[in-house]
């Protein structure tokens, strides 16, 4: 496969490079590889290999000679169908952050399928204890009923979106506004150099706003379709996370990227999970 030092772009790292064709999609709407190529001096393999990269990321939408821009939002997905994707990173993850629980803590789970299986992890830690927990989510309570009364469940109250199985406002954020926690786990849908943090759907949005506001310590829990992704709806810039835990899967130019920015990230192997 080509790179930047075999076509000769010594300069122009690949992350930049795709960055810049970004640019030109959003600009012209379709782009050919031949044309790429001879702009960036770079060979057509070196092109189609930076296409798909940006096409897994679900940036653009290759097609024949070229790429087309693809719709910025994801769909939202129902929570059981979101649940069987990625189970394996997922759980690491959650076993990964529910290892920074300590007795006596008071915590916020966010929704979502990640922060769900940070629930059943603490679940199994049986030798911590006296841990309060403030939820949104049904899927996170019922997860930690075989915790009682090791973990105490707040549930926060509200409308009920039945895809996610979430309470949303008019009560959540009552709740929420009324405490302060030392650490939240937080879910998302994209996680981006620029953009940030990013959701798919604007009520829960809200409510993550009230998370982060409510707590001290904050952790986005994310497996590593999420990192290059940006959906719908801002949740908060990276300087408002304190650190991202993702699976070991991701593209280690994105990984790298958001570490430069300044962002603490802990991938944890994610095989046999």
């Amino acid at each position: 496969m080509g790179t930047a030092e075999t076509d000769g772009a010594r300069t122009l790292p690949a992350r930049i490079r795709r960055d810049r064709m970004l640019e030109l999609l959003r600009e012209l709407e379709f782009v050919r590889v031949g044309d790429l190529a001879h702009q960036f001096e770079v060979s057509e393999v070196t092109v189609r290999a930076d296409l798909n990269a940006l096409e897994q990321r679900g940036h653009l939408r290759r097609v024949r000679g070229g790429a087309v821009p693809r719709a910025i939002t994801p769909a939202e997905r129902r929570f059981e169908e979101a649940e069987i994707a990625a189970a394996a990173q997922k759980r690491a993850i959650g076993r990964a952050a529910a290892e920074l629980i300590e007795s006596g803590d008071t915590i916020i789970l966010d929704v979502g399928t990640t922060t769900t299986a940070v629930a059943h992890a603490l679940a199994e830690r049986t030798e911590v204890t006296e841990v309060t927990v403030f939820t949104s989510s049904l899927t996170i309570a019922m997860a930690l009923e075989r915790a009682d009364p090791r973990v105490t469940v707040v549930i926060t109250g509200g409308t009920l979106r039945t895809k996610q199985h979430s309470l949303v406002e008019p009560l959540a954020g009552l709740v929420l506004g009324s405490i302060n926690a030392g650490k939240a786990f937080i879910g998302c849908n994209g996680i981006d150099i620029e953009r940030g943090i990013t959701n798919v759907n604007l009520p829960e949005t809200e409510i993550k706003h009230r998370i982060l506001a409510a707590s001290q310590q904050r952790v986005v829990c994310a497996d590593s379709s999420k990192v290059g992704q940006v959906a719908l709806a801002h949740v908060c810039d990276l300087d408002d996370i304190d650190l991202l835990i993702t699976d070991d899967e991701g593209d280690p130019e994105l990984i790298a990227a958001l570490r430069n920015d300044g962002l603490n990230v802990r991938e944890v192997a994610s095989r046999n999970a």
